[in-house]
């Protein structure tokens, strides 16, 4: 959260000085503040979301160089914290020794919105960003930890059974890191349609069915000739 006081005449200059775009300046306001609150979910919401997401983008940096590393993550909600395992050595790594903060970010995506406006394309969405501060855990700290990411994708299979349980040296080849939940935010906006405008002629109805332009690559096109028309 912000601990600049809004009426310190330092933080007024700020804001002045930075005109609109003050509002996205983490020294003015939290990174999570939302610009559209209509959007915004609560709590609960990111909770149970970020039990079923499925893939963690993970934002790390190497001074003023950003990375981002996709992974399979699991939400430990006990200790509020996000954890996931990468190489012993690599990029991964190396941003987090040098810089310990992280961003990551889980999405879900549902049908693409077509409109007559093409602003209003759209599609329909929800995510979870988090900042935090990830460390490296160890020993029965990791073992659970990795326990605990096979357990969300795989929640059938049993250690020991369907697989064979997780050793020192399993862990002396893996770095599994622990990114303590410091702020959150979500946000859905999962409408059945896209807005349209009286500025142009409508769209048929068989745009709305459309799911992903993977599954139109057989549709008509219109010819050279009459595109613009």
């Amino acid at each position: 959260m912000s601990n600049r006081d809004p009426s310190d005449p330092k933080t007024s200059h700020r804001s002045h000085s930075l005109g609109q775009n003050s509002f996205y300046d983490p020294v003015l306001n939290p990174p999570t503040r939302p610009r559209r609150p209509g959007n915004a979910k609560d709590d609960a919401w990111i909770r149970a979301f970020l039990h079923l997401g499925l893939v963690a983008h993970i934002g790390t940096r190497w001074n003023e160089q950003p990375f981002v590393h996709p992974s399979s993550y699991w939400f430990d909600e006990d200790r509020h914290e996000l954890v996931f395992h990468s190489n012993v050595v690599g990029r991964l790594r190396a941003n987090s020794e040098r810089h310990d903060e992280m961003c990551l970010e889980i999405s879900e995506f549902g049908r693409f919105l077509p409109s007559n406006n093409p602003l209003e394309i759209s599609l329909q969405y929800r995510s979870v960003i988090v900042f935090g501060r990830a460390r490296v855990v160890e020993g029965d700290e990791a073992r659970r930890a990795l326990y605990g990411l096979v357990q969300k994708y795989f929640p059938t299979m049993v250690p020991g059974r369907e697989y064979r349980l997780i050793r020192d040296e399993d862990l002396a080849r893996t770095s599994v890191y622990a990114v303590t939940i410091d702020d959150w935010s979500g946000k859905e906006n999962w409408a059945d349609r896209a807005d349209q405008t009286d500025e142009h002629p409508l769209l048929n109805e068989e745009w709305f069915a459309f799911t992903s332009f993977r599954d139109d690559m057989e549709r008509p096109r219109a010819s050279s000739s009459t595109e613009g028309s």
